[in-house]
C-alpha cells in the first residue's frame, strides 16, 4: 500500500465509523468500514460511495465521479466521488464526509434483498453392509 492510501486509511479509521480494511481491486484499493464498501483510492484520489441522498452535496463541493473506461472505449462511472481536498487536511475535516459515505453504503447494504444460501445437495445415505 503507498503512503497516499495509508493516509485515507489512517483518516477513515480516525471517523470512529468502524473497523477499516483494505483490498487490492483493478489497480487500486478497495476500503471497506464494518464490512461495508465505503471508498477506492485510485491514482492518489479518494473516492467516497454516494447515493441518491449525499450526490448532491458532493457535487456542492465540487467533487468529480470516479470514472473508468471500458475495453470497448465506453467511460462508465460508479456512485462514488473524490473526497474535497481540505477533508485530506485532517480527521475533522474528513469525518463529515467519511459520516456520508457510511450511510450511504448502510442504505445500499440495506435496500439489496439478502442472498439465500442454496441448498447443496446432499449425498444419499445408504445402510451399513452386513
Amino acid at each position: 500500500m503507498d503512503e497516499f492510501s495509508r493516509l485515507c486509511v489512517d483518516l477513515l479509521q480516525q471517523a470512529e465509523l468502524g473497523p477499516v480494511r483494505t483490498r487490492a481491486m483493478f489497480g487500486a484499493q478497495g476500503v471497506y468500514v464494518d464490512g461495508l464498501f465505503l471508498a477506492i483510492v485510485n491514482r492518489g484520489e479518494l473516492f467516497l460511495k454516494v447515493d441518491e441522498h449525499s450526490r448532491a452535496r458532493f457535487e456542492a463541493a465540487g467533487c468529480t465521479p470516479f470514472t473508468y473506461q471500458t475495453r470497448d472505449g465506453r467511460e462508465m462511472s460508479m456512485g462514488y466521488y473524490r473526497v474535497p481536498e481540505e477533508a485530506l487536511e485532517s480527521p475533522p475535516l474528513m469525518r463529515p464526509w467519511a459520516r456520508l459515505a457510511f450511510e450511504a453504503a448502510l442504505r445500499a447494504a440495506n435496500a439489496r434483498p439478502a442472498r439465500q444460501r442454496s441448498a447443496k445437495p446432499t449425498a444419499k445415505k445408504t445402510a451399513p453392509r452386513r
